[in-house]
């Protein structure tokens, strides 16, 4: 069946990746994106190989590519420890790629579930979406900690580079051996999570609630609470209200109990530590780990760069390598694309391109929902220990699937959509 391509008349950044992600990111890319699009790639391999290649520079001119063409899509990639240092015999242990991204990009990770209604659901009351955002900056993961080897004076010391009198504050007076940790923050990063998070409530119409343990860390948490709060009340408080939608503070041992309860549709700004716990219950509790979209959302709500929310999939990756079948669920690698894409039709107010990308998502959830056609994952959720081979399929079948469902969907739209 022949299609006459959308011109996306922007271009946009592609991230390649690693293992079995990056042999699936390829099927998607020449299957189901370029046989449509009249699409300018501006290309980028983040392959673990390439990256020590370049000594990683690869991954910091990629991110100043997305800054440019605001659209940035990417495959799963490599972190590499010990083992894999090893195993590529690497120059050194590269840092993710994903934080070398974020820092240079700023703004904040939203990830959204992707429902199925054939799906069992460990919470069968999530029937709407929720969009967690992860603050991700500064907290445990950029503290300093220390083991205390015997009796002594913890302190915190602060020391104005104004010349101002350092302020110094005691922090535990030891008895014995023990342990301490000094984190941060900055107004700067917390002012642009709270644009990111507001802009994202703003784009999907859902109320936001952001949630911190202020009652405990009235200063740190309490920081957070209180600049969302002048930001809302300056900026967005009538675009939200004209919409229908609202912004609440909450505790975050309320805030949990409140998700659970609840239906779902509202995004939740969460703080580091607690974005990386609550987003994998987030995951599971819609049903599967594999069905998360990613998307790092700038301040501005100008950029985004999307991505599959899981990892490279090394197994079956060692599985494909001996030729023997493989039954990959890339799903959330294809709503990458479509996710990327979807921003740069809003940037370049390209209807066309909005609605294949609709076609494209529904292609992939009707596929399994309404043909019965899934991944090994899938199968297994429903049916479990008595799941059977003719339950599933391997990644080619269900890709197949996905293509031929979104060409009966464009074919119907040809006259309105410009094929």
């Amino acid at each position: 069946m022949s299609f006459k391509k959308i011109d996306v008349q922007n271009p946009i950044v592609e991230l390649d990746g690693d293992e079995m992600t990056r042999i699936i990111w390829k099927k998607i890319r020449e299957e189901l994106i370029l046989p449509f699009l009249k699409l300018d790639i501006k290309y980028y391999d983040l392959g673990l190989e390439y990256r020590d290649q370049t000594n990683d520079k690869v991954t910091v001119d990629a991110a100043e590519a997305i800054q440019k063409y605001q659209v940035g899509v990417k495959c799963a990639t490599i972190t590499p420890d010990e083992a894999r240092v090893e195993e590529f015999k690497l120059k050194e242990m590269w840092r993710s790629p994903n934080g070398t991204i974020r820092n240079i990009l700023g703004g904040t990770v939203f990830r959204e579930p992707i429902i199925l209604s054939k799906i069992p659901k460990p919470i069968p009351g999530w029937v709407k979406p929720i969009v967690i955002g992860r603050h991700a900056f500064g907290d445990q993961y950029r503290s300093t900690d220390y083991v205390v080897q015997g009796p002594g004076k913890l302190q915190l010391v602060y020391t104005p580079t104004n010349g101002q009198p350092a302020t110094t504050l005691n922090v535990y007076d030891f008895k014995g051996r023990g342990v301490a940790m000094a984190m941060y923050n900055t107004d700067d990063s917390i002012t642009g999570f709270a644009h990111s998070s507001f802009k994202m409530a703003i784009a999907k119409k859902m109320p936001l609630f952001m949630s911190t343990k202020n009652t405990i860390l009235k200063k740190y948490d309490g920081r957070f609470k209180d600049i969302f709060q002048e930001i809302y009340e300056s900026t967005y408080k009538s675009q939200f209200e004209s919409l229908g939608i609202y912004y609440e503070h909450r505790l975050i041992d309320d805030m949990v109990a409140q998700a659970v309860k609840s239906s779902g549709g509202f995004v939740w700004a969460t703080k580091n530590y607690d974005g990386d716990v609550q987003s994998d219950i987030l995951a599971q509790g819609f049903g599967s780990l594999g069905m998360m979209t990613s998307e790092l959302l700038t301040p501005d709500g100008k950029i985004i760069e999307s991505e599959a929310a899981h990892g490279t999939v090394t197994r079956h990756y060692r599985e494909y390598q001996k030729g023997k079948e493989t039954s990959t669920n890339p799903v959330a690698s294809i709503f990458a694309w479509t996710r990327g894409l979807l921003h740069r039709a809003k940037l370049d107010s390209n209807e066309p391109l909005r609605k294949f990308c609709v076609d494209l998502e529904d292609a992939c959830v009707e596929v399994i929902d309404k043909d019965g056609i899934m991944t090994k994952d899938l199968a297994l959720a429903i049916h479990g220990k008595n799941m059977q081979r003719e339950h599933w399929v391997i990644t080619d079948v269900y890709m197949d699937a996905v293509k031929a469902k979104l060409e009966q969907k464009l074919k119907a739209r040809a006259p309105s959509a410009n094929l």
